[in-house]
């Protein structure tokens, strides 16, 4: 296997199934991009990382993405890390992966420069704000620094790979920040004990105040309620996005099978964990999670009839009934 597929598998087994059956030349700059992409996240979250430092990393990182200092610089930075950490591994590696980047042509290293560096740099922005979102806009904001760009820059490529899809670039740009958030959205619910445990609430302080809660009771004994009022809440958030996510998925070519493939299975899963976190307490008390056996269902049932945009509707209902 291609030792940057092994190394993504490390860091994230669901979204390797996708990347692995895309065309070679976009699944390897997907690959690429998204390693990059964990090189980021390790230095945003790092959970024994002081907030200054992770800002100094991910402003250093950006400058190395546009070739302004050397990857060894981040990675000697990185040596007091454990690399038993597949994120941490991943960061240490940061000069193979510049390496790699400076294979591919030039468009495409240059939307992957971009694209990576601008969210590096709004999470960097973030972690200086702080732990705490006020308002849906802010939340927003948020998602779109850490996964809507990551959804232009997945369109940057499709569009790079296919004439019929750069075509239609204008058109899927809007949908793709939607598909980004879509996924992120449901992250955040998936996350929300997680993250609460090293300190951040990506919930808005608006939600709470209409259910009447703060943070801390969100995620006490006593307010089972109200929380799962708020679950609701993030979860009508979530399926708006989703809805345009679809939307997105459906404007590929039919014949681009394996590229819808990319995008369905993340969108699904997705769907598949919202219809699970509805009224389901266990999302501030633990984690809900699918099945690998959900996980085989819909990978079987969407390589199958996928191509069909009227199958993808009905489909996308079935599970969002949690059926």
């Amino acid at each position: 296997m291609n030792p940057y597929l092994q190394m993504l598998e490390m860091v994230s087994r669901t979204f390797t199934l996708s990347i692995k059956q895309l065309p070679r030349i976009v699944r390897d700059s997907i690959a690429l991009a998204y390693l990059l992409l964990r090189v980021s996240d390790c230095l945003e979250d790092h959970e024994s990382m002081e907030v200054d430092r992770k800002v100094r990393l991910l402003e250093l990182w950006d400058q190395i993405l546009e070739g302004h200092r050397p990857a060894a610089e981040l990675v000697e930075q990185l040596t007091d890390l454990d690399s038993a950490d597949p994120e941490v591994y991943v960061a240490q590696k940061a000069s193979d992966l510049i390496a790699f980047l400076k294979t591919f042509p030039q468009d495409l290293q240059k939307s992957i420069i971009s694209r990576v560096g601008r969210t590096t740099l709004g999470m960097a922005r973030w972690q200086k704000q702080g732990p705490y979102v006020e308002t849906e806009a802010d939340m927003d904001d948020y998602m779109h620094q850490v996964a809507g760009r990551v959804g232009y820059l997945i369109t940057d490529i499709f569009a790079w790979y296919s004439p019929r899809i750069r075509r239609r670039k204008e058109e899927l740009m809007p949908l793709s920040r939607e598909y980004g958030l879509a996924l992120q959205t449901v992250n955040i619910i998936r996350g929300m004990r997680k993250d609460y445990e090293r300190g951040w609430v990506f919930v808005p302080r608006t939600y709470l105040d209409q259910v009447g809660v703060t943070r801390e009771q969100l995620f006490a004994p006593g307010y089972e309620d109200k929380a799962i009022e708020v679950v609701n809440m993030l979860a009508d958030k979530a399926e708006r996005h989703l809805r345009h996510g679809l939307e997105y998925i459906a404007v590929f070519p039919m014949h681009q099978h394996r590229i819808r493939l990319a995008c369905m299975w993340p969108l699904f899963f997705a769907v598949k964990t919202l219809a699970l976190s509805r009224n389901n307490i266990n999302v501030v008390l633990t984690e809900v999670k699918m099945t690998r056996r959900d996980v085989k269902t819909i990978m079987r049932q969407t390589t199958l009839m996928g191509w069909s945009n009227k199958w993808l509707d009905r489909y996308y209902e079935t599970l969002s009934q949690g059926r």
